[in-house]
């Protein structure tokens, strides 16, 4: 008598953490694995999720290009070769950000250029909708609404369909449309993310709104304005919104955004409003060097630059000039990790204990590109057969508030795996 296939769902990474994204869905003989990311401690060196045994991995899934999703693929290229799955503009976006990686933590971390380049031989690219086999596996994704080229994934298992989320949205941005969530209808169990598991987005139109409103206020007083904004979409998506509402003041960009925002006009498809992306990389100036960064604090107009939670990059140095003006603004417009210069600015009102208390305007806009709690709800409520719900990317007290919220509400089983827990299909 043939023994039943058994299957499971491993937490490699993203347990009860944000970022260090690591799913394996496993049968007996063989496992696909989404997601391969890093996280940062205290001291700002990167953690890297658990390994399975090189043998049984038949391939990688990538939700999208963010590096707490992407920066530990090169590992599986070490001692062997794996095939990575994601869409076209995943590949282009994830080998730019292992490579800045390597740059900016070459030392800590367990791979070179070698395996950064194998990654990318073996990076194999979908469309949405399109069925993808790995190994035993049948994979279908759709777009997650997160950032461009962002997946939905959903593997199919002689027990039911098992999607993953990534990291999710449903608002309508400028850069993407909100997640198409009918892939998920007949998954019998759904891993979603939970950052904000806790709490509730504003309107989107609402925020943009007000964002504009205090920008305009700021430059007609006669200040300049840092807006601290990670490369990778945050940045693009303010320019963006700046570009589309015609701000009759310059606009000053640096850092990685340009070259992103070069890989996202060649791959429009991913895009949702092209026009404006198109003509803030054409009105607005990219700052190349120190001359145009003296240019771009001495003037009556805005700086988008990173990074996001002033932990390093061109973004401090344009903080340090403007900061001690109160004419002057500082948006953030981010997620603000705990312990980053950007989070004691909200809490202590300076950039950290030994510096001068903050002189220039500083408010925060929620831009975000997660969905919120009453939106994740409404997410895996998707699902027409959901016998089990696994939540990860989230803080332990996000996670297990989201997963309180969803028991009372569906009263479905929830699980709040830690990583490397084990989770039956």
């Amino acid at each position: 008598m043939l023994r039943e296939m058994e299957y499971s769902i491993k937490i490699l990474g993203g347990g009860n953490e944000v970022g260090r994204a690591g799913i394996e869905v496993s049968n007996s003989n063989e496992s696909v694995i989404l997601d391969y990311g890093v996280n940062f401690n205290q001291k700002d060196e990167p953690n890297f999720p658990l390994q399975e045994v090189p043998s049984k991995v038949s391939g990688f899934v990538v939700s999208h290009a963010h590096l707490d999703h992407v920066g530990a693929l090169p590992i599986y290229q070490i001692s062997s070769t794996k095939p990575i799955y994601g869409t076209g503009i995943s590949k282009y976006i994830t080998e730019l950000m292992l490579k800045d990686f390597i740059k900016l933590s070459g030392p800590k971390v367990p791979y070179e250029w070698v395996e950064v380049k194998k990654s990318m031989d073996n990076f194999k690219t979908f469309n949405y909708k399109e069925e993808i086999e790995i190994g035993s596996f049948s994979v279908t994704t759709s777009s997650a609404g997160h950032i461009p080229g962002s997946a939905i994934t959903v593997v199919k298992t002689e027990k039911g369909d098992v999607a993953y989320t990534g990291d999710i949205n449903v608002a309508m941005a400028k850069l993407v449309k909100p997640a198409e969530l009918d892939i998920m209808r007949k998954s019998k169990v759904i891993i979603t993310e939970a950052t904000y598991g806790k709490f509730n987005h504003p309107a989107r139109k609402n925020v943009e709104d007000e964002f504009y409103t205090s920008v305009i206020e700021t430059l007609e007083g006669g200040g300049t304005i840092l807006v601290p904004a990670f490369s990778l979409s945050r940045s693009q998506e303010i320019l963006s919104v700046l570009a589309e509402r015609n701000i009759p003041y310059p606009v000053y960009y640096d850092g990685l955004a340009r070259t992103i925002m070069e890989i996202m006009i060649d791959n429009s498809q991913y895009i949702n409003d092209k026009e404006a992306l198109r003509k803030a990389y054409e009105e607005f100036t990219y700052v190349r060097g120190w001359e145009d960064r003296r240019k771009a604090y001495k003037s009556n107009g805005v700086i988008v630059a990173s990074a996001g939670m002033l932990k390093g990059g061109p973004a401090v140095y344009y903080f340090k000039k403007l900061s001690d003006n109160s004419k002057n603004a500082i948006f953030l417009v981010s997620y603000q990790a705990e312990n980053t210069p950007g989070r004691k600015l909200l809490e202590l009102g300076k950039f950290d204990e030994s510096s001068p208390l903050l002189k220039a305007r500083l408010q925060m806009f929620d831009f975000s590109s997660h969905a919120g709690k009453n939106q994740l709800l409404d997410i895996v409520k998707t699902s027409e057969c959901l016998e089990k719900i696994v939540v990860v990317h989230a803080s332990p007290d996000n996670a297990q508030a989201f997963s309180d919220y969803v028991k009372e509400k569906l009263g479905v089983e929830v699980l709040v795996p830690e990583n490397g827990q084990e989770i039956k299909i």
